[in-house]
């Protein structure tokens, strides 16, 4: 009762949105999008936009660069991009950065499209009164606030000062308007204590937190910090704390990784999700930052549809593992993307070498089956669930 008493806390508009946005396209989004990939199309059932990659921070193990300047997604782009996937029953969307909230005119594209749902990943620290406001006015968004660790913790892992205060600030503010609240935190050696302890999730469900967004921790970006990478004894110790937590706590815990009978997956390689860039480059997940077309190019989906390089993805990824293929075998990621001749969209030139060169480390793929206990949760995944909440 006390997770419907912090889901019913929210402002009216924001559970009207969230219900018929969310829960209900979203149902029909996911049942249209089974029905395509029956029939071989190749239209994802969400998509992934990184608006900018402008950041106030520099985190540990960020994919995003900077080196050749700020770069802003066209207006233009990011209103054919969901207004082409709303005409292909595609009504959700996650709206990266950067720090998204550095995109000029981002609430304005809310309100442009109120029939759509979007999902904010934001490190909260513009998150102030007045934006919270805004958000609230738009009805149809919920933000997603980056938690990676207490103080001095959450400094180290995102290069910047008083995160952790100023974390807890934002959630505080976001619940204040009426926001529906989300919180994530990208597991690693760092903060995996924290992560997995009854009191973290406890204190974020006193504060008014709606969901808790499990993620492991990727390494990527120059600087890759493999060594903050989970063991697989860490990752089974994750996996089962979230299937208990299900029980346990009065809280949505959300993990982006294992279907409703604990086997690992990948979005990308399902199909389900695929991400944009600030350029308009279409690429498997966030972190495989290669393309071969991109959203400005002709029709959206046929963009999709005729991608030589998604196609092959799809279909030898399973051969090389079930979890995360830039952290179990980064070599054969660039040799597929020099066999498609994809664009390195990274902004680094090294990143061929280094994903030739680069550590292996354990993904959620490492992981024994665990499957879910909680019938509710078993039930999501099978039904909407794994393909509307399986982010990558």
């Amino acid at each position: 009762m006390s997770l419907l008493r912090n889901f019913l806390h929210a402002n009216p508009k924001c559970i009207r949105a969230f219900l018929i946005n969310m829960v209900w396209k979203g149902a029909r989004t996911f049942s249209r999008f089974d029905r395509r990939r029956k029939k071989g199309s190749a239209f994802p059932a969400f998509q992934f936009i990184s608006v900018t990659n402008q950041c106030n921070l520099t985190c540990q193990g960020c994919w995003v660069s900077q080196d050749g300047g700020t770069r802003h997604m066209e207006l233009s782009m990011l209103e054919k991009i969901i207004g082409e996937s709303n005409e292909n029953g595609s009504w959700f969307f996650g709206i990266l950065g950067g720090e998204p909230l550095l995109y000029p005119k981002l609430t304005t594209v809310f309100r442009n499209h109120k029939k759509s749902y979007f999902q904010l990943f934001t490190n909260g620290l513009l998150l102030n009164d007045a934006m919270a406001e805004e958000l609230g006015q738009c009805a149809n968004v919920t933000p997603l606030i980056s938690f990676e660790g207490d103080e001095p913790g959450a400094d180290i892992r995102r290069g910047g000062s008083g995160i952790y205060r100023r974390t807890l600030e934002a959630i505080e503010t976001s619940v204040a308007h009426g926001l529906i609240t989300g919180v994530a935190i990208s597991v690693c050696k760092s903060n995996i204590g924290m992560a997995l302890s009854a009191s973290f999730v406890e204190m974020l469900h006193n504060m008014g937190v709606v969901y808790l967004w499990y993620y492991i921790y990727r390494p990527a970006g120059a600087q890759p910090c493999y060594e903050l990478a989970l063991s697989p004894a860490e990752i089974e110790r994750l996996r089962r704390f979230i299937v208990e937590g299900r029980n346990r706590f009065p809280m949505v815990i959300i993990d982006a990784y294992w279907d409703a009978d604990g086997n690992p997956f990948c979005p990308a390689a399902e199909g389900l999700s695929h991400h944009i860039s600030p350029a308009g480059h279409i690429e498997p997940c966030p972190v495989i930052q290669y393309s071969c077309g991109t959203a400005g190019s002709g029709s959206l989906r046929e963009t999709y549809e005729n991608s030589g390089f998604l196609r092959s993805l799809k279909e030898g990824i399973h051969v090389q593992t079930r979890g995360c293929i830039l952290m179990e075998n980064p070599a054969w990621l660039a040799d597929l993307a020099a066999g498609h001749q994809a664009v390195n969209t990274s902004g680094r030139p090294g990143m061929d070498a280094q994903l030739r060169q680069g550590c292996v480390v354990c993904s959620h793929g490492s992981c024994p089956v665990i499957p879910e206990q909680s019938f509710l949760y078993r039930f999501a995944k099978r039904r909407a669930f794994f393909g509307l909440g399986a982010y990558g």
